[in-house]
């Protein structure tokens, strides 16, 4: 393979908003590199555009005239001097579009070549491509017949229970499970609608649905001079609708053995794909132990929003190595470099009721007090005040806790997110500290479908008393009288129940 010769910068434009957009800003600093953010007009005051060098405007609110529209974010890019291009997570990251508009404007951009993203962005042509380098597939078919009775015939032949799933999908849009009797034509109908609707492409194939899989994945990472490595694998079993809550590294059931053979296939699946820059690879365990079964599910061509649990077991920065690879330098580091140390939990603070189908919220943070302490990270995106609204994901915060054993990441992740008052909306923290404790994710029997299988139980409300809620949240003494009112006077009127902004809160 050619030498990739050096492509210097020093400004980057940051696409993308929130928690993602101030990692990369202060990774960014301290590789001593300038930042340019962009904004929406919803986003004029949020933490990324204060913490970035430059700022530009995109347009309005809705992420189709903002981050989502790609004249606006190569037009920010030429104003500002940014030289290169950081897709960030979500958005335009797996747009191989974008990455071909950055280029084709004289600009570097940090991921993957454009190619790479647009053949791993189909389901079923990364099926192919896995299949032909070797890597193990799950049993599955895409009908040349795409009407309802094609796929309906399909899933016939595989045998059910199968899943229907959208080839451009991701984060179970356009997925779903066909049990033995159903009727699958409604199903086929909904797949594609909302296939459709979220890619563009109602493509659908039928894959066998394997029962309680673990979900893990590997880090892969490869440079413009032919060296890829794995960076280990991360559990994220812990899913509500299809996405994940909570991740953690090692995972509890990948021994050596497997991990070994696990991330010999996604180097193979990366160097089949021609892969260059921060990627995962994402794989269905079936089993356990050294016999275990995995089964290629898809790549992401991007860095992970649980990105840091992988730095932190690996003593690695994933985003000042994607700066070096961008730059047209060499990993920073080889495979026999690379170590495991310690145990990293990641819980996605979201705005969301847990117990209403996991329902986004919107509000005002009248409480925000992030958590600090040994081993533990948060990052974040917002500030006590700010206003968590409804054209964004409702991802608040990522806690990550490390400790160097399982057991005390737990500890440390449940003792931190008991730390996290949040007031004002409602989230997920209560039903996160339910969900650490629950005895099959204390001794690591995790699946995709436990949040599911044990919803109503991690859902009932728990109701402490109201001065232990404000005193929490304030810094109060837990008996001062002055709790509850200090809620109030932040809140700018009268103390209101917690029970509406918070539910379940504490212990």
């Amino acid at each position: 393979m050619a030498t990739e010769p050096p492509r210097r910068f020093s400004r980057v434009l940051v696409a993308n908003r929130g928690e993602i957009a101030v990692r990369l800003i202060r990774g960014c600093r301290e590789a001593g590199l300038e930042s340019v953010a962009v904004y929406s007009d919803a986003d004029e005051r949020a933490m990324h555009v204060r913490l970035a060098d430059h700022s530009e405007r995109l347009g309005p609110a809705a992420p189709s005239e903002s981050y989502l529209n790609i004249d606006a974010i190569i037009a920010a890019a030429h104003r500002s001097g940014a030289e290169a291009v950081h897709p960030g997570y979500g958005f335009l990251s797996e747009r191989g579009a974008f990455a071909r508009a950055v280029e084709s404007a004289g600009l570097i951009f940090i991921g993957p070549p454009a190619e790479v993203i647009e053949r791993m962005g189909s389901k079923i042509g990364a099926r192919e491509l896995m299949a032909g380098a070797g890597v193990p597939i799950v049993p599955g078919e895409t009908p040349a017949d795409q009407s309802d009775a094609g796929i309906a015939a399909a899933a016939l032949r595989l045998g059910y229970p199968v899943l229907i799933k959208a080839s451009a999908g991701g984060g179970g849009k356009g997925m779903r499970t066909v049990q033995a009797g159903e009727d699958p034509r409604p199903l086929i109908q909904g797949a594609r609608r909302e296939a459709v609707a979220a890619f563009g492409d109602g493509t659908l194939y039928v894959e066998r649905l394997i029962d309680r899989p673990r979900h893990v994945e590997i880090q892969i990472f490869g440079d413009g001079h032919g060296q890829i490595v794995h960076v280990f694998e991360r559990e994220c079993s812990l899913q509500r609708r299809h996405q994940k809550i909570i991740e953690e590294s090692p995972s509890p059931a990948v021994t050596r053995d497997l991990r070994a053979r696990m991330g010999a296939a996604a180097v193979a699946a990366a160097r089949a794909a021609g892969y260059r820059n921060a990627g995962t690879v994402e794989f269905l365990v079936e089993g356990t132990g050294d016999g275990a079964r995995f089964y290629f599910l898809e790549m992401n061509t991007r860095l992970q929003v649980e990105h840091a649990v992988t730095e932190m077991v690996a003593n690695v920065d994933l985003v000042q190595a994607q700066f070096r690879v961008a730059a047209g330098e060499r990993l920073p580091w080889t495979q026999e470099q690379l170590i495991q140390r310690g145990h990293a939990i990641e819980c996605r603070v979201y705005a969301e009721d847990p117990a209403e189908a996991f329902l986004p919220q919107a509000g005002k943070l009248l409480v925000y007090r992030e958590p600090a302490g040994p081993g533990i990270r948060v990052d974040s995106g917002v500030v006590e005040g700010d206003e968590i609204g409804v054209n964004y994901d409702p991802l608040v915060a990522k806690l990550i806790a490390f400790a160097e054993t399982r057991d005390g990441a737990l500890a440390r992740a449940a003792a931190a997110l008991r730390s996290f008052p949040i007031l004002g909306i409602r989230t997920n923290v209560p039903f996160m500290l339910r969900l650490l404790e629950h005895p099959d994710v204390r001794s690591g029997a995790v699946h995709t479908g436990l949040i599911a299988d044990h919803h109503a139980a991690l859902t009932a409300a728990v109701r402490p008393p109201l001065e232990a809620v404000a005193a929490a949240g304030l810094g109060q003494p837990a008996g001062s009288p002055n709790a509850a009112a200090a809620i109030g006077d932040r809140a700018g009127g009268a103390a209101p129940d917690p029970w509406n902004t918070l539910r379940g809160w504490g212990r």
